[in-house]
């Protein structure tokens, strides 16, 4: 395919987008790949919609590779199914909802499940219809709060899902691996640095889960990986191993101090130090147990406060805990909510007036590390008074655990725990890509998919669910690859396989440019031809830079000593070669890919 700059629909900026919060965006938008049509939703220009389509057939290459079968789905949905799942509520504010003429509820759809097992039920009533796959490669929507970071967080964008299903659990499995063997192809072939995590499920429920991430500063996840093992996970799905019970027939009874000015950790631990030593050793913010207070926001609208017990050197993680509560949405306890619970003494609370058993009545979960016979210093629930060997299951029990403090470089590898190796954590940030987990039979119960098996028994089909996140994978290539002159595409996902420059107004230098590119595009070389005739070599030098075509071929001053100049786009490497050559010299190296 031949492609002119002077007829393509593009026009390149030199400034960047005001909205532009990360490098991808402000090059995605420079370069005339994207426009912003409002909030995160964008126009896909034909530079963009190029790349995009490259990865949609990645996709689908390895997907009917393992026996997947491809449908589309509306994006206009009826609420029924979303009813009977309970998901109509528990997407509370973030999906799109709507009435037709008649009043009849829709939303747009954020996810497909529902359709998925609806439609497989429809059309299918025995195992030897099974195991299937089907997936779709199609338009979402979701009411993000907080649309950011260009194509990385948007309202409108492109996820391919696929869901299996299965006889039993040992089908599941094998189609779980089918899906994540795919998705290693899918990943590698897309070019840039990703790794695969442990993840939890969320609101949409099941087991086995794993993250695809791509590597990067500016992602939105966290994620920790061992210094010793192969232990890999996002932090919301970390797991802290709790103490082994504790001895406390020695240890004092709970006592009640004077600790006058010490509402927070630091304070409290300076005063324990000056006025209790300890004979071991000092006093430091890991032996204190704070309690911090929350608003869970239901779907249905119901506000419940939680309290939460964490070690005094931990922070509450609001990802991590929500990701413990989804779909519950958390917010601080503010001033209106606090004075609603008057046996609240802030900057002291303790276990003493938590729990659903006690005078509060507020739900109390603490971190794993509170675990039996640990010992702290907590509120007396008094002012200016705390509580010092304090003893969990001797003077206080919660009403469960919760992983909600923050995980930090340094803490304690679960996996070499449990081994009994000193493996510890290290954390990086990265964009989720993709997600494969074993559904199991959460949907297929709630819309009653069955099928007759071998003795012609009714059973519950179970479930697998894998997603791609399409339009993110074109900001994930491009913020992976980019370099500080333009993007830099892998030629896997290029808009073009080469980029052809007639450098200045010579007719010798325009006609061998225009026939190399004929020459090119016969030999099915994609070719974006820069023959702007009224545009300096200097500007479609920039141009070039700036739109990451991954070989630049230049047609210019050299070709009186008979050579055109090829650079790679990536590494900036040039090399002369032979005008007479440079065709097959660039057909060989297109084709490598």
């Amino acid at each position: 395919m031949l492609m002119r700059m002077s007829t393509l629909f593009v026009r390149t900026l030199r400034e960047d987008p005001a909205d532009a919060e990360v490098p991808s965006h402000r090059l995605l938008v420079r370069a005339g790949y994207i426009r912003r049509a409002a909030p995160g939703i964008y126009t896909w220009l034909p530079l963009g919609l190029r790349v995009l389509r490259k990865i949609e057939g990645i996709i689908r290459e390895e997907m009917d590779g393992i026996g997947a079968q491809e449908v589309t789905f509306p994006a206009l949905l009826p609420k029924e199914p979303y009813d009977v799942t309970g998901r109509w509520t528990e997407y509370g504010d973030g999906i799109f909802r709507l009435k037709d003429r008649k009043n009849g509820d829709y939303l747009l759809g954020p996810t497909h499940e529902e359709m998925f097992t609806l439609l497989v039920k429809d059309l299918y009533g025995s195992y030897k219809d099974l195991p299937l796959s089907l997936y779709q490669i199609q338009t979402k929507y979701r009411d993000e709060a907080r649309p950011r970071a260009g194509l990385l967080r948007g309202r409108e964008f492109t996820m391919k899902d696929s869901y299996s299903f299965d006889i039993d659990d040992a089908g599941l499995e094998e189609s779980y691996q089918r899906h994540r063997d795919a998705y290693v192809r899918i990943f590698d072939r897309f070019g840039f640095d990703y790794v695969v995590v442990k993840a939890t499920s969320g609101a949409m429920g099941g087991s086995a889960s794993e993250e695809f991430l791509a590597k990067a500063e500016v992602g939105e996840d966290t994620y920790v990986r061992c210094t010793r093992c192969d232990y890999a996970a996002n932090v919301e799905a970390v797991q802290v191993s709790p103490p082994a019970p504790q001895p406390y027939d020695d240890v004092p009874a709970a006592h009640a101090e004077d600790t006058p000015g010490t509402p927070t950790i630091d304070t409290l631990v300076d005063h324990l130090n000056e006025r209790f030593p300890r004979d071991d050793r000092p006093w430091a913010a890991g032996d204190t147990l704070k309690n911090v207070l929350v608003i869970l926001k239901h779907p249905d609208g119901t506000r419940e406060p939680l309290a939460i017990g964490l070690p005094g050197d931990r922070e509450v993680d609001q990802k991590r805990l929500e990701g413990q509560l989804e779909p519950i949405e958390v917010e601080p306890m503010d001033e209106a909510e606090f004075a609603k619970h008057p046996s609240l003494v802030k900057g002291y609370i303790g276990p003493g007036v938590l729990g659903e058993s006690n005078e509060s009545k507020i739900r109390y979960l603490v971190d794993p590390r509170v675990g039996e016979g640990t010992r702290w210093v907590t509120g007396a629930n008094q002012p200016g008074r705390h509580v010092i060997d304090l003893v969990a299951a001797r003077d206080f029990t919660a009403d469960g655990t919760i992983e909600a403090a923050q995980v930090r470089d340094g803490d304690p590898c679960p996996q070499c725990q449990a081994r009994g190796d000193d493996g510890v954590l290290e954390s990086a940030r990265g964009i989720e890509m993709g997600h494969v987990f074993q559904l199991g039979r959460k949907y297929a119960d709630a819309l009653g998919l069955q099928v007759l098996d071998v003795n012609g028994k009714l059973v519950t089909v179970t479930m697998g669910s894998y997603g791609i996140g399409v339009t993110r994978a074109v900001a994930a290539i491009a913020e992976d690859t980019l370099d500080d002159i333009g993007l830099c595409w892998p030629r896997h996902v290029a808009p073009y396989d080469v980029h052809l420059v007639a450098a200045g107004k010579d007719e010798a230098v325009l006609a061998a440019a225009e026939r190399l590119a004929h020459e090119l595009s016969g030999a099915g070389v994609d070719v974006l031809f820069d023959d702007r005739d009224k545009v300096s070599p200097g500007v479609k030098f920039k141009d070039a830079e700036l739109i990451g075509v991954p070989t630049i071929v230049t047609v210019g001053r050299g070709l009186t000593d008979g050579v055109i100049e090829v650079k790679d786009r990536r590494s900036g490497e040039r090399e002369s070669v032979a005008a007479d050559h440079v065709r097959d010299h660039l057909v060989a190296l297109v084709r490598q890919r």
